[in-house]
């Protein structure tokens, strides 16, 4: 389905990004992930294949943008479909958060995707799609997400005004916005019993009474990056309905 077309995934190594890394290879595209991690890229270069590409970056590091563009450059070529997908989560109150706790969410989250699309802009070929990961946090109100939620909602309003400035070009810019899907992540950082009681919470908070898989995430963005060709600027909640029921 997608053979002959070159990817590139920001934050590709593990979640999110990950999935949708594996959906694109299935597809017979050729991938590039980057990440902070070498040990996570290559585990998940020997998962992936031979058709993935893997290039160790700071997306908040303008020199690693510059790196990881020049390598996207010499490795792929033109690049079909971008997927801005490199990002953080911290969770704090209000009254606690501090400015590095701050700093470092807007850093990655914020300038570290607004140019990541600048850095590989020149690469994108005429009718790409590039995808940008907000989250379901940024039309909501939630508890000690305050930081977060207003970076995401800079990169619901970056899609826009992306969208806008690319046009010239036959680019299209678009969002998916991820509400809780089941990376496998909580069972990482907490023990398994907060795990399990953190999702059943979800679960019943949710209106289809579940989580989502990556592979959800994955048919979204593939949909926005190559099959919405009449649809830019706009933002595809992927969240169980959680932000419009």
């Amino acid at each position: 389905m997608y053979r002959g077309k070159n990817v590139v995934i920001t934050g590709g190594s593990s979640g999110i990004g990950f999935g949708v890394a594996k959906f694109f290879v299935a597809g017979g595209a050729r991938v590039a992930i980057t990440g902070r991690s070498q040990a996570t890229l290559d585990a998940a270069r020997q998962q992936l294949g031979e058709n993935v590409v893997t290039v160790r970056g700071d997306v908040a590091s303008p020199a690693d943008l510059d790196e990881m563009a020049d390598r996207v450059k010499r490795e792929l070529g033109s690049v079909e479909a971008l997927f801005v997908n490199a990002g953080i989560t911290r969770s704090s109150p209000f009254e606690s958060m501090t400015e590095e706790v701050y700093d470092e969410l807007f850093a990655i989250n914020v300038k570290g995707a607004y140019f990541t699309v600048q850095k590989l802009a020149p690469l994108l070929s005429t009718g790409a799609g590039v995808v940008l990961t907000t989250s379901a946090a940024n039309v909501q109100g939630i508890e000690g997400a305050s930081a977060y939620a207003a970076g995401k909602a800079a990169v619901r309003s970056m899609a826009r005004s992306l969208a806008r400035e690319l046009l010239p070009r036959g680019i299209r810019v678009n969002a998916v916005s991820p509400g809780p899907i089941d990376t496998e992540i909580l069972e990482k950082e907490m023990s398994a019993e907060d795990a399990a009681a953190f999702k059943a919470q979800v679960v019943a908070n949710n209106p289809m009474q579940r989580f989502g898989g990556p592979d959800e995430i994955a048919r979204a963005v593939a949909f926005l990056a190559f099959d919405a060709t009449y649809t830019t600027g706009a933002e595809l909640a992927v969240d169980g309905g959680a932000t419009q029921l």
